[in-house]
């Protein structure tokens, strides 16, 4: 039985050095494609590294510069003019994170100028331009992502783009629907939008929410909201 056990164990270390030169055979074979492979995955790295280092990590510090020159000139000097000019400088020419935020102070300031417009073809373009800077915009954050939507439908709102500005408030709903005290004001900016297009169903559904889910919209932001609910109801009923 040892012998036997002997033989195996001559056998197996014989067919590991077999396997072993076998291996060492067809690297001295394919040892050029090999260091070529190396050499490749090498440059790649380098590349990416040289990538983030000497391209990316400059532009991102650059970009935060320039938000922070136009912040200043925004809250510390009052200048809006020359605040919006730089904020869409970067919104324009960067695909970084700093971009969605000069876009969205962009946007804040050309929708505050609207409505101070009195021409309304003026205004109008302004509201154009807002909401064009917002649709770029990712809804990152559960603050700010939902500012911005709801932004963007009160844009879509002015212009009297309806379907838009529903749209655009089901997507601040969404981002944010778990706190109770900020997705209420998207519901009821959508319910009004609903009751002025004569969807009373969706008002009705709007308000029902509301009571539902987020009881303290009420005291929150001084509605009744049984009142609309009811008149929600009594219109969907005369609506059959």
């Amino acid at each position: 039985m040892a012998k036997k056990e002997k033989g195996t164990a001559r056998t197996t270390l014989e067919g590991v050095n077999d396997s072993l030169t076998s291996l060492e055979q067809k690297f001295e074979k394919n040892k050029k494609y090999i260091y070529w492979a190396l050499g490749i995955v090498a440059a790649i790295i380098l590349a990416v590294l040289a990538y983030v280092y000497l391209i990316m990590k400059p532009a991102k510090e650059n970009d935060q510069i320039a938000t922070s020159k136009a912040d200043m000139a925004l809250f510390d000097q009052g200048k809006n003019e020359d605040a919006l000019k730089q904020y869409q400088a970067i919104a324009g020419n960067s695909s970084y994170a700093t971009a969605d935020r000069a876009a969205h102070m962009a946007a804040i300031l050309l929708y505050q100028q609207a409505l101070q417009e009195t021409d309304a073809k003026k205004a109008n373009q302004n509201y154009t331009k807002a909401a064009d800077l917002l649709e770029r915009c990712d809804a990152d954050g559960k603050l700010t992502g939902p500012a911005a939507k709801s932004l963007l439908g009160d844009c879509y709102v002015n212009l009297k783009q309806y379907d838009k500005a529903i749209s655009a408030f089901d997507e601040a709903i969404s981002i944010c629907k778990d706190n109770k005290e900020y997705a209420p004001e998207f519901i009821l900016k959508k319910a009004r939008v609903l009751h002025a297009t004569k969807n009373y169903k969706g008002e009705l559904e709007a308000y029902q929410l509301l009571k539902d889910e987020y009881p303290q919209t009420a005291q929150l932001f001084n509605v009744n909201v049984d009142k609309y609910l009811e008149r929600a109801k009594a219109l969907v009923g005369q609506s059959k």
